[in-house]
């Protein structure tokens, strides 16, 4: 997998207009924080910057194809990654996007969600995988504790962390 080629692919389509902003989440988000972790592709949830009911997300792909990119299944396939690309679909993740913030990857900006939006997306989802990268977060603190509560107190997640505090950290 070409991390690398795929953001810069993606910064360029941003810079072009296609979509207002983006940001990676997930598991390859979760590296900018974490240890790596195998994964099989790279989700970039985006902004468009046209306003409406109904989105069409076919500028994006079409402009992706633009760029080598080809379709398998639910994701384009970008210099041999799967991307994902999804519409900022929850409040949370909307915020999220709005608050990502720039890291860098060998000298490419990359706009990623910050540590405690990933950790509150992962308690709102809520699986099995998503409750161990949850773990991971506390375990190597990660997290700014205010910060995360309060996105959680925004969100209506408090009753769900009171719950997974219970099951896996008392």
């Amino acid at each position: 997998m070409n991390f690398q080629r795929v953001f810069e692919i993606i910064n360029e389509m941003q810079q072009a207009g296609v979509v207002e902003r983006y940001a990676i989440g997930g598991a390859v988000g979760a590296t900018f924080y974490l240890e790596p972790v195998a994964t099989l592709d790279v989700d970039v949830f985006i902004a468009f910057s046209s306003a409406g009911l109904l989105i069409d997300p076919t500028p994006v792909f079409d402009w992706l194809k633009s760029r080598g990119g080809t379709m398998e299944g639910e994701y384009i396939i970008l210099e041999q990654t799967p991307v994902q690309i999804l519409v900022a679909g929850t409040p949370l993740v909307e915020e999220a996007l709005r608050e990502a913030v720039v890291d860098e990857v060998e000298g490419i900006p990359v706009r990623v969600f910050t540590a405690e939006h990933l950790a509150a997306i992962t308690l709102e989802v809520g699986r099995a995988k998503d409750k161990a990268r949850l773990l991971q977060f506390i375990e190597e603190g990660s997290l700014d504790a205010p910060i995360f509560e309060a996105i959680l107190d925004r969100h209506g997640l408090l009753g769900r962390w009171e719950t997974f505090q219970r099951q896996f950290l008392e």
